[in-house]
C-alpha cells in the first residue's frame, strides 16, 4: 500500500465540522521583519473549499485539511472573510499581511480568479500594507499568475511562500508524501523572481522515519542546497495534528516531535557559514507531548529564545540559553539510529 493511500484512508475517516463561511478560520496579529526592522503582522487563514492535494491523500503530518468548507464558499462569502480578518489591523499604522488557505492563494478553485483581484486591489489601496505575502504549491506559481498579481500589487512589496520542507527529494517523497520535486520548486521560485516577487521557503524539521540527527542535518543541508532560490526561510518544528498519519505513529510510540535544542542548533551551524540568510521559527505547541519539546523546566524559555532570534537573527540570545537536558538530547542524536524508529523519550 502507497503512504498516499495510508494517509488518504485516514482522511477519509475525518469528517469537517460546518462553521460559518463569512469568518476565516483564523486571523491574529504578530511581529516579522522587513529590512532588518520589525513590523506589525496580520496573518489570516481562509475557509475554502480546501487543498487539493490534501483531498487526494495529502501530507503525513499536516491537519489544516479540516479547516476547509464542509461546502465551498461563496465568492461574497470569501470576501466577506477577508473583511472581517482586516478588522484586526484596525490600529496598525504599517503592516505586513500574510495570506493562507490551509492549501493555495493562487489556486483559482479555491480563490476564484475575482476575488483574488478583489483581495488584493484592497490591500494595494491600503497604504499601511508594505508587503503581502502569500502561501501557495509551487504548481500554481507561474509567469501567468505572477504577471496577474503585480499588474494589480504595483506599490506593494509581494512575497509567495511555498512548504518546500526539504531540499531531499527523498524525504520529501516519502517521509512527507508532498506531491512535487525541488525543481518544481525551482521553477517555481524562478517565475515569482522574474516578475519581481520575493520567496519564502517553509521547512520541516522532523518528518516521520528520520531520526534526531537525520532531521538536523537535513535541515541544515536544505537551508543551504535553497539558499539560491530562496529569500527567507521559515522553519516548521513538526507537531501532531488530529487525523495525521503522522498522530498514528505518535500513539503507537513510534514518533517523537523534535527536540527544541535541534532548531537552536540548525540556526547557530547556518549562521556561523551564512550569517546572511534570513531563519525565523515559531514553535507552535512548544513544551507539549504533541508539540517540539525539551524537559518541562525549560521548553518555554527556549521556545522565547527562538522566537526572539527569529526577529533580532541575533544568534547570541542563545548564548545563556541551557537545562540539564541538553546532555539528554546529545545522547538523543547518538542513539537514536539504534531504535529503528521508536522514540527513545516522550
Amino acid at each position: 500500500m502507497s503512504l498516499n493511500k495510508v494517509v488518504l484512508d485516514i482522511r477519509n475517516k475525518q469528517r469537517i465540522k460546518p462553521s460559518s463561511l463569512e469568518y476565516p478560520c483564523a486571523a491574529w496579529t504578530g511581529v516579522d521583519l522587513l529590512d532588518s526592522q520589525e513590523i506589525a503582522t496580520l496573518t489570516m487563514i481562509f475557509k475554502t473549499s480546501g487543498c487539493w492535494w490534501g483531498k487526494a491523500g495529502g501530507c503525513t503530518m499536516c491537519g489544516y485539511v479540516y479547516d476547509s468548507a464542509a461546502t465551498p464558499p461563496s465568492d461574497a462569502q470569501l470576501i466577506s472573510q477577508f473583511d472581517n480578518a482586516m478588522k484586526k489591523a484596525s490600529d496598525f499604522d504599517r503592516f505586513i499581511v500574510k495570506i493562507f488557505t490551509s492549501g493555495s492563494f493562487l489556486d483559482e478553485n479555491e480563490i476564484p480568479l475575482e476575488v483574488r483581484h478583489s483581495i488584493l486591489d484592497v490591500l494595494e489601496d491600503d497604504k499601511r500594507v508594505s508587503k503581502v505575502i502569500v502561501e501557495t504549491r509551487p504548481e500554481f506559481v507561474t509567469d501567468e499568475t505572477m504577471s496577474d498579481c503585480q499588474s494589480t500589487l504595483k506599490e506593494t512589496l509581494f512575497e509567495i511562500a511555498t512548504g518546500l520542507e526539504t531540499s531531499s527529494d527523498m524525504i520529501r517523497k516519502n517521509s512527507i508524501n508532498k506531491g512535487f520535486t525541488f525543481d518544481d520548486f525551482k521553477k517555481a521560485s524562478k517565475a515569482a523572481r522574474d516578475n519581481g516577487a520575493t520567496v519564502k521557503s517553509y521547512l520541516m524539521l522532523k518528518p516521520p522515519f528520520l531520526t534526531e540527527k537525520e532531521a538536523l542535518d537535513d535541515m541544515v543541508n536544505s537551508v543551504f542546497e535553497a539558499a539560491d532560490h530562496t529569500d527567507m526561510f521559515s522553519i516548521n518544528l513538526c507537531n501532531i495534528q488530529g487525523g495525521t498519519f503522522i498522530e498514528r505513529l505518535w500513539e503507537r510510540g513510534q514518533y517523537r516531535p523534535p527536540w527544541l535544542w535541534s532548531i537552536i542548533e540548525v540556526m547557530k551551524r547556518v549562521k556561523a557559514e551564512r550569517p546572511d540568510i534570513i531563519l525565523a521559527s515559531d514553535p507552535v505547541g512548544a513544551g507539549s507531548k504533541r508539540g517540539p519539546h525539551n524537559c518541562k523546566k525549560c521548553s518555554r524559555d527556549v521556545a522565547d529564545a527562538i522566537r526572539r532570534f527569529s526577529v533580532t537573527q541575533d544568534i547570541s540570545v542563545f548564548d545563556h540559553v541551557n537545562c540539564e537536558c541538553k546532555d539528554l538530547w546529545e545522547n538523543v542524536l547518538e542513539l537514536d539510529e539504534h531504535t529503528f524508529g521508536s522514540a527513545i523519550l516522550d
